[in-house]
């Protein structure tokens, strides 16, 4: 395999992991992902000082006990060494796995913002009648068995306002 391809593979692995630790640190499964996601920095770095020597005087291999949130900084950092060698993510508004299209943002946006706008209304219409539902105000009254009378829920509130063409021509447009 040619270097330039091998160094683009490898900083994608850094940055899955990176990705990968953090989101193992925000989810609280910590336990086995640390210790792989320190292995594979640990393996990654070796085959970039066997490409490169320089990068061995400014980076390290992990101690086994690393935090996931030191691997995913200690992945980003030595992918970054290389990005002016092999470029950023590919593609616009692309960063460690994530892909933003403004052109399709743009195009769902000119179709839907006058959706958002009215859900926005809604809110702001509707927020007044919530807090004082949440706050125990505005509470129906007992009925005379003793069992409180309860009011449509909130969202069956929202359903009933939203018109079937404003759920339909939302959905039709949200990629799967």
């Amino acid at each position: 395999m040619e270097r330039e391809q091998e160094l683009a593979k490898l900083i994608n692995v850094l940055r899955r992991t990176s990705r990968t630790a953090m989101q193992s640190e925000w989810t609280g499964n910590a336990q086995d992902a640390a210790a792989f996601c320190t292995d594979q920095y640990n393996r990654v770095l070796a085959r970039l000082k066997e490409l490169d020597a320089n990068v061995s005087t400014v980076f390290e291999p992990l101690p086994v006990g690393s935090s996931l949130t030191v691997v995913a900084m200690a992945c980003r950092q030595l992918a970054a060494y290389y990005e002016d060698e092999c470029g950023s993510a590919k593609g616009f508004g692309r960063s460690y796995g994530f892909n933003f299209d403004p052109k399709m943002f743009k195009e769902f946006w000119d179709k839907s913002a006058r959706e958002f706008e009215d859900l926005g209304e809604f809110i702001r219409e509707s927020i007044d009648e919530w807090v004082n539902q949440r706050k125990g105000r505005g509470r129906p009254e007992e009925s005379r068995a003793g069992v409180p009378q309860r009011g449509p829920s909130s969202m069956s509130v929202v359903i009933s306002r939203l018109s079937p063409n404003h759920i339909l021509s939302a959905a039709w447009r949200l990629p799967i």
